[in-house]
């Protein structure tokens, strides 16, 4: 997959907890099929638990649904053998596209604790990537920086460790503030980074949800649009709606301001995201 030089529209899907959710899964991503997406990722569970179904997943995407893929890989309770062993796997299933983190500690630890033969950071994991494999490699990116970050200066060098171990774009995690996206990719050039920056974009639908996942990735609510959903967070279809219509209205923006390429975190939720992006005048781009 290569993303220089063009807009890329992608979407967002994990592997769901329960076997019998997989088909929920797979039909949400033939609604988003129809919108072209230059590919599709697919995240680990907490800790790595579900590094099976991840590949699997994948491998479905691309070889039965016919859709690009790019599956998520992190360090998490896992060595620098099992990391090889994956990547086998994953060219197995002609999977081309990897998007590689250093991933959360499992939900009983409080920290990342780097493996006995392992990596501690993802841009040992993209060198491991970049030398024994050819793929093309994505690494996260953090327009608020990275939780456990000391400063965004910090920050900025570790995503540059990361482009220069040899990954190929960026996707940004979740911010509902265009300035500080803005900001950041100002911020990510004058480091001397110029692979392209994928825009992660959060169709909000439940208030509670993103409450959580906000506090998780250390994602600022912007006052107004925290306001605004305070104000209708006892009904859910009143959420979605103005939830869809931030996302609109910010991947306008952003668009306008040439970026070069928009990421949905789907939730393995078709509906949302199909009303969000038919709406949307994208760039035009080709398989």
């Amino acid at each position: 997959m290569q993303t220089n030089n063009r807009f890329t529209l992608s979407f967002e899907v994990f592997p769901p907890k329960r076997d019998g959710n997989i088909e929920h899964l797979y039909a949400a991503i033939r609604d988003l099929k129809v919108f072209r997406p230059h590919f599709i990722s697919v995240t680990y569970g907490a800790g790595g638990t579900t590094r099976d179904k991840t590949v699997e997943i994948a491998a479905t995407i691309k070889n039965d649904l016919e859709i690009e893929a790019l599956a998520h890989l992190t360090c998490v309770q896992s060595t620098r053998r099992e990391i090889a062993e994956v990547l086998g796997r994953l060219r197995e299933h002609n999977i081309e596209n990897v998007l590689a983190l250093r991933g959360d500690p499992p939900q009983d630890e409080q920290e990342f604790v780097q493996p006995e033969g392992g990596f501690g950071y993802a841009s040992e994991l993209v060198e491991l990537i970049a030398a024994e494999a050819d793929l093309s490699i994505g690494v996260a990116g953090y327009p608020e920086k990275h939780p456990e970050a000391i400063s965004m200066e910090a920050d900025l060098a570790n995503l540059k460790r990361k482009v220069t171990a040899g990954a190929d774009f960026i996707i940004t995690q979740i911010c509902f503030d265009n300035d500080m996206i803005l900001r950041y990719r100002e911020r990510v050039m004058a480091q001397g980074v110029t692979v392209p920056i994928k825009i992660g974009i959060f169709p909000i639908f439940n208030y509670k949800q993103i409450q959580k996942m906000a506090s998780l990735c250390g994602a600022t609510i912007p006052s107004a649009l925290h306001e605004k959903l305070y104000r209708v967070s006892e009904k859910d279809e009143e959420v979605e709606k103005y939830g869809i219509e931030y996302a609109i209205g910010q991947s306008e923006k952003l668009l306008t301001d040439e970026i070069e390429g928009l990421h949905f975190y789907s939730m393995n939720r078709s509906t949302h995201v199909k009303e969000v992006v038919s709406t949307l005048s994208l760039p035009k781009h080709s398989d």
